[in-house]
């Protein structure tokens, strides 16, 4: 099954997902753009179409509310969208980091191209760090990523992974959202995205604030099995099935200890161990049709979704 990941690059540990190509750490941004494949660009053309009169087929028409967009390497089309639809450049997705690297101490990580051009995306370490008891390291990140088929705004946002076993989880920012979303009916400005996104001490402070919190929480067995039921309940299914059995029983195994870092004892019999239960089954263990695919689930889809719930229904055991 060909892979949803075109082209990816990474620097220091290999990623959870273990796809890319490695690179020695603090490249610049031009050996970045060559080797996580974001070295292309977005051209656009009008949509043409011809049409048939009598059997024969008449002059190439326009259509002039709709472009076609595609890459500047291969000619591969990636969408259809209207005119007002404004193109963010896979380049401008690296550029983003460049003062944050040169200036601020941060260090990109990985970068590459899903779906065939259709996505892009960067992530890079920030300078923040915390640790629970236990030796629990939890980093800062900054992701980056933009689509060009409908189905993803220009999204910045900033990510805890837990070093132990490289599990993600949104951050909330300091206006209450987890992400700073630009619709492509508007231009990208990236200085106001940095400014909206709020990479502080304040918010990183916040999140690690909860966390220690939700280490602190002892959690009794009936709370475990009612927390794991409030997030794998489906409120629009029926009274028959409303709950994932098959993820319930292996997120409950995951807190129980065969999860990475399960027993430390900031999760051990903790709302964090509850939390990252979840997060590991999303990120490492639930199924999905390849590794690419659970990368684009857990960051952006179903799975990031979860991962919210999830933190949500945490935070409801310490309110």
């Amino acid at each position: 099954m060909a892979h949803l990941v075109e082209t990816m690059a990474y620097a220091n540990t290999t990623p959870w997902h273990g796809l890319g190509n490695r690179l020695s750490a603090k490249q610049p941004i031009d050996v970045w753009a060559e080797q996580s494949g974001l070295s292309f660009e977005i051209k656009e053309t009008p949509v043409r179409f011809m049409s048939e009169s009598a059997g024969n087929l008449d002059s190439i028409m326009p259509f002039p509310e709709q472009k076609v967009l595609f890459r500047s390497d291969t000619k591969v089309p990636l969408s259809v969208v209207s005119n007002r639809y404004q193109v963010v450049q896979p380049r401008e997705i690296l550029e983003f980091y460049r003062d944050l690297t040169e200036i601020s101490g941060f260090e990109l990580e990985t970068a590459g191209v899903l779906k065939g051009g259709r996505k892009v995306w960067a992530l890079a370490r920030t300078n923040q760090s915390s640790t629970l008891k236990g030796n629990d390291t939890v980093n800062g990140y900054v992701l980056l990523a933009t689509g060009c088929d409908g189905t993803l705004a220009t999204t910045a946002q900033f990510t805890s992974i837990r070093v132990v076993c490289n599990n993600t989880l949104a951050v909330a920012l300091a206006n209450g959202s987890n992400a700073v979303k630009v619709p492509h009916n508007t231009t990208f400005d990236p200085q106001v995205v940095k400014n909206q996104l709020g990479i502080s001490v304040s918010s990183w402070d916040g999140f690690m604030h909860r966390m220690k919190t939700l280490s602190e929480r002892k959690v009794k067995s009936h709370e475990s099995l009612n927390y794991f039921l409030r997030v794998f309940t489906d409120p629009s299914m029926t009274a028959s099935g409303l709950s994932n059995e098959r993820a319930m029983k292996k997120v409950l195994a995951l807190y129980e200890g065969n999860g990475k870092g399960a027993d430390l004892a900031s999760s051990k019999g903790t709302a964090f161990g509850l939390l990252n239960a979840v997060t590991e089954y999303v990120d490492h263990e639930k199924r999905a049709r390849s590794t690419d695919h659970r990368l684009e689930s857990a960051w952006f889809g179903a799975g990031a979704t979860l991962k919210q719930k999830a933190l949500d229904q945490a935070l409801l055991m310490i309110a």
